[in-house]
């Protein structure tokens, strides 16, 4: 599933919770945890709707796995210790209402789910992206370290950090990032393309054309690769 698919099934699965469809937000959230098993929500509300159809033991194993994912989710230790009390486990249950109550009465917890984590890191990249637009470099670093802060994984965030510490001439440190999401994604042409360039740039040029030839290695007409490798040849 694409990461549109599965976010789509993400939002219409709450929808159709939200309304009462549990037969239909059960199959999307299925949908959505066969790719992504690491939101406690969704494992809450799964576990919700299998105790609404007296599922109890599936309903406490998406409730525990909610729990696994962060263990102060409130709301899922109460279900949770609901479910343990209509089991009869009522020793266990009592335990979790305790874990509730102290979870309740702390500080709030910190815990994001990935969708959300990958919103805000978007919305703080699009700021990031305003900012160097006006050449307000040093904003636009704040923002996009924002951003990987909550998604480090995200390498088309990682390559806008890269190009905006080129632009600042800090090759060493725009490299580093270049690479680093290279790394994660070898298959991520803008990075190599940027890499390359900043190779170019550090008068690493033996390493820019191997960059640039990894992506013509992907996509022969890969119209910038080979508009940089012509450009190479002209200048040796």
């Amino acid at each position: 599933m694409t990461d549109d698919g599965w976010q789509r099934s993400y939002e219409d699965g709450k929808r159709a919770f939200e309304k009462g469809d549990f037969a239909k937000a059960l199959e999307l959230f299925n949908r959505v945890l066969d790719v992504k098993d690491g939101f406690a929500d969704v494992h809450n509300m799964v576990g919700i709707i299998h105790h609404s159809s007296n599922r109890m033991e599936q309903a406490v194993e998406s409730f525990q796995r909610a729990l696994d994912i962060n263990p102060r989710y409130t709301e899922a230790l109460l279900n949770l210790a609901v479910a343990l009390n209509e089991m009869g486990e009522y020793d266990k249950a009592d335990s979790v209402y305790e874990l509730a109550k102290e979870a309740g009465s702390g500080e709030p917890g910190t815990y994001l789910d990935p969708f959300v984590k990958g919103k805000l890191a978007n919305m703080h990249a699009e700021l990031g992206a305003i900012y160097k637009s006006l050449g307000i470099n040093e904003e636009a670093v704040h923002e996009y370290r924002k951003a990987l802060s909550l998604r480090p994984d995200f390498v088309d965030i990682k390559t806008q950090l890269g190009v905006v510490f080129r632009d600042m001439k800090d090759y060493s440190r725009a490299a580093k990032l270049l690479e680093e999401a290279a790394n994660i994604n070898p298959r991520y042409t803008p990075a190599r393309i940027q890499l390359g360039l900043t190779y170019y740039l550090m008068g690493e040029k033996e390493r820019a054309k191997a960059e640039w030839l990894k992506v013509l290695h992907e996509d022969p007409d890969h119209r910038l690769a080979n508009m940089y490798l012509n450009l190479l040849k002209e200048r040796q």
